[in-house]
């Protein structure tokens, strides 16, 4: 466990209340599908590890107070090695991730602060995420109690049978391709990952959890650019929307 945080809680106002948002950052997965022996958060976009990308996401947007990141214990020398490289300041812990990822946040949800009020979940494979996105869920939680970044789908979406024969097709009016961060007050968050730990529950993503205790999650409209890095063409991909950031960056100079 890494214990480096040195700034003091501020809080953040929302609604006329301080708040405390920790971002529970997992990084604790191994990406098999990018056919490489290292770990995707520990490759390269450009000239910089595709963890750092996420970090200096949260550490730069002010509604964060703290970070929690949650990682494999064979890659904490490295994300310590990120952590000094990049002078990232919010990072409070570094703690030793689980079988399955609801495992790795389950983990981290026992580690935030104290004075936590709001937390913030986000897949560290995510590097294109928008510090003002993170703002968003934050600001919605505090105000919602739940809330969760993602996109309008674009394709039509047809729903299959277990012989992949069309049974019906979705109204794509209604459909949204869910993302991170996921953000919610932190009493809310508990309270689902302890009921889901009790009974047994697997989901693929938070907000089934905190779903199935009957919330509602508002959803935030975010950035088709927030994609996780999964396969190789990922990292292409990753790369032309940094370099497209930079070239309208330098236009605006």
């Amino acid at each position: 466990m890494f214990n480096g945080i040195k700034n003091i809680w501020k809080g953040n106002k929302q609604n006329g209340k301080k708040e405390f948002c920790s971002a529970i950052i997992v990084a604790a997965g191994r990406g098999t599908r990018m056919n490489s022996e290292k770990n995707k958060q520990f490759l390269n976009i450009i000239h910089k590890p595709v963890l750092a990308y996420t970090l200096e996401a949260f550490e730069d947007c002010s509604a964060v107070n703290e970070i929690i990141l949650v990682t494999r214990q064979e890659d904490i020398l490295l994300c310590k090695e990120i952590i000094d490289d990049f002078e990232l300041t919010k990072i409070s812990k570094i703690v030793t991730g689980g079988k399955e990822r609801q495992d790795s946040v389950y983990k981290g949800l026992k580690e935030v602060n104290e004075a936590t009020t709001i937390v913030a979940v986000h897949d560290g494979a995510r590097p294109l995420i928008h510090p003002e996105d993170i703002e968003a869920t934050i600001q919605a939680a505090s105000k919602y109690g739940s809330a969760a970044v993602g996109v309008p789908v674009k394709d039509t979406i047809k729903l299959v049978d277990n012989e992949n024969n069309i049974v019906n097709t979705l109204d794509r009016s209604k459909l949204w391709a869910v993302q991170t961060p996921q953000t919610f007050r932190i009493e809310i968050l508990k309270k689902a990952y302890d009921h889901a730990m009790e009974n047994h529950i697997e989901a693929t993503d938070d907000c089934m959890l905190v779903e199935q205790m009957g919330y509602k999650i508002k959803m935030i409209e975010g950035s088709y650019e927030n994609i996780k890095i999964t396969t190789p063409e990922d990292i292409l991909l990753a790369e032309a929307i940094i370099e497209g950031r930079e070239i309208v960056e330098e236009a605006d100079l």
